[in-house]
């Protein structure tokens, strides 16, 4: 299938696209939220806009055409158990989003989504994918995490930190990349001792990736505070 890439520049993103190329699907287009002009994070219940600078340059990385718009909407519905569309509310942004993206290129079939353990986030793409008739692939669904951050690390992927709020991270760990030897063996150390979500997924800890199996060149980060 063709498949546009929902992306946020984390590491979780990135890696699911990799399995769509490894299971046959085409990636036509990547897509992206982005904050309002001058906001670095938003208090978002669905979106990671930390790193969201660095998203043209992972597009390019990519060789892709990328498809964006900005969040408008603020967190309304935000039962974990279901989603009806609610005016406002910032998932009708993704609606938007991917609305424009079958716009420009109507042949995309399916969205690829980043998604591990959020049943929040996975209900309400799989709702908004379902009104458009979009299939939802989400690969890295319920896997265990320290599989995936191997994965990822066995593979090459060079996520930074970008954002910490974990005990056992501080901000001197922004900027460590997950290929760091040290650095790597004590997330997975916390996930052991303390029971931490490794890949991130409660929170812990948002990346930005800089290069990746699928990139064509690396993403500078001049920009970033990594």
């Amino acid at each position: 299938m063709r498949v546009v890439g929902l992306i946020s520049g984390g590491k979780d993103s990135i890696w699911n696209l990799h399995y769509c190329l490894q299971f046959g699907h085409e990636l036509t287009c990547v897509a992206n939220l982005a904050p309002p002009k001058g906001v670095d994070e938003l208090d978002s219940y669905m979106y990671q806009t930390v790193g969201s600078d660095l998203i043209d340059a992972i597009a390019g990385a990519l060789g892709v055409p990328l498809v964006r718009r900005v969040i408008a909407g603020a967190p309304r519905e935000t039962s974990s158990q279901a989603y009806a569309p609610r005016e406002g509310d910032e998932v009708e942004d993704l609606t938007l989003l991917l609305n424009d993206v079958l716009s420009a290129h109507p042949d995309v079939q399916a969205v690829s989504c980043g998604a591990i353990l959020s049943n929040y986030q996975r209900l309400r793409v799989e709702n908004v994918c379902a009104r458009l008739g979009l299939k939802v692939l989400a690969f890295m669904w319920m896997q265990e995490q320290p599989v995936l951050l191997q994965q990822m690390i066995d593979a090459g992927l060079d996520a930074r930190i970008a954002k910490v709020a974990s005990m056992g991270l501080s901000r001197k760990h922004v900027g460590k990349s997950i290929l760091d030897p040290t650095f790597a063996s004590m997330l997975f150390g916390l996930g052991q001792k303390w029971g931490v979500h490794v890949c991130g997924e409660g929170g812990e800890y948002e990346t930005s990736v800089v290069d990746a199996p699928l990139f064509r060149s690396s993403v500078p980060i001049d920009a970033s505070e990594a």
